[in-house]
């Protein structure tokens, strides 16, 4: 009997052994970044499939050199109400290894920031969807400023163009500036110290519109129909845009996009989803035809740098090497039509890239070569992602 007490004893004992040594084994997440540049404005995300957890609202991420809690967003990429991703921008040092432990952290207990990637749909300026982070701001039209312009009603626009807002600070625009505009105490077209939108779209592509290419004609959709903001926060803000079939040349095109937009950059990031294509060409608004088309194939990107007002402005379109074909000036002489135009592969009905500007006037670029600079850096960071591994 002492026998099978003793055997039975230390069995029990190394089964709490065992579940205390499992229970305290952290889960550590390591990153890696294998480029000789520092990283400070990439976005980590991981699931709850990644962390082993059911609840993210819970979760911490604490950096273990610092000993301190990371900002995080969490997403809910579906609208079904649970969590599906939880987000943080670890600050990379060049060929740098940084390693984080995830933590349960109480209501309240993680570090909060504030909400500077933000976005909203915008009823009381027809239904314009807005979006914007510490850098840069855009704008898209809906189907109540089409309506408008089809009635012949005065103020509608009609466009699939993307249209910047020029700001030059770091704290969120869209608010203020709607609210003056409405109100009459300032207008948002004229730069009073925070910026402007004094960027002309019409019916081009703006800054990262779309368009399908038969033959030598450019074929675009209209106005989104419907959206849906998915989410905003320190980090990220991204939302969804349906649009109604369209036709190119007897081709029937349907389109939904996400876009999305980090904090600290200066492009947001597009995930259409196409049916009834198999490529597409995203654009840049040649404005007055005075500024430089320039791209690098080998980089994924097209530019356009133009004298814009008292300053300058460079545009561009980027997307990964596997994705961007080629570039080319569509120059004609109908108004707005003339565009730089990326030549992107659609994959599995989606095609990914990134659009935005850099404005010399923000003091984030003082000339092109400096703007040209940032998207070969952006150029080899999307296709050098961040090694991220958790364990165990």
């Amino acid at each position: 009997m002492k026998i099978l007490y003793k055997i039975v004893l230390f069995s029990a004992m190394t089964v709490l052994s065992l579940a205390c040594s499992e229970k305290e084994t952290p889960t550590t997440i390591t990153v890696k970044n294998v480029l000789d540049q520092e990283r400070t404005s990439e976005t980590i995300e991981l699931t709850k499939a990644m962390l082993k957890v059911e609840d993210l609202s819970s979760v911490g991420i604490k950096n273990k050199e610092t000993n301190t809690l990371e900002i995080v967003q969490t997403i809910d990429n579906d609208g079904d109400g649970t969590m599906d991703m939880i987000l943080f921008q670890p600050k990379m040092a060049a060929k740098g290894e940084s390693k984080f432990e995830v933590i349960t952290v109480e209501p309240g207990e993680n570090p909060t920031a504030e909400e500077l990637c933000y976005s909203r749909f915008v009823p009381e300026r027809t239904d314009d969807y807005t979006w914007e982070n510490n850098k840069v701001a855009f704008r898209v039209y809906g189907p109540t400023a089409q309506k408008m312009i089809e009635n012949k009603v005065p103020g509608g626009t009609l466009s699939s163009g993307v249209d910047a807002w020029l700001k030059r600070v770091d704290y969120p625009i869209i608010d203020k500036w709607y609210k003056e505009e409405l109100s009459g105490v300032s207008s948002y077209h004229k730069d009073t110290g925070e910026g402007l939108d004094d960027f002309h779209v019409g019916a081009s592509r703006g800054v990262g519109g779309i368009a399908a290419k038969v033959d030598t004609t450019y074929y675009y959709s209209k106005n989104y129909t419907k959206w849906r903001t998915i989410t905003t926060g320190p980090i990220r803000t991204s939302f969804y845009l349906e649009y109604a079939a369209w036709d190119a040349n007897g081709k029937t095109i349907k389109e939904s996009r996400i876009i999305s937009l980090d904090l600290g950059q200066n492009l947001s990031k597009f995930n259409i989803t196409l049916d009834g294509v198999d490529d597409i060409y995203a654009g840049l608004t040649l404005h007055e035809k005075d500024g430089e088309v320039s791209g690098n194939t080998d980089m994924g990107w097209v530019s356009y740098w133009q004298p814009h007002g008292d300053s300058e402005l460079g545009t561009a379109i980027l997307a990964p090497s596997d994705t961007f074909s080629d570039f080319e000036k569509y120059d004609v002489p109908t108004k707005d039509l003339s565009n730089a135009y990326a030549h992107l592969k659609v994959k599995n009905n989606e095609v990914k890239y990134y659009a935005g500007f850099g404005w010399k006037k923000s003091g984030q670029f003082n000339n092109k070569q400096e703007w040209e600079q940032y998207l070969n850096a952006f150029s080899e960071q999307i296709q050098n992602p961040l090694e991220v591994t958790v364990t165990p």
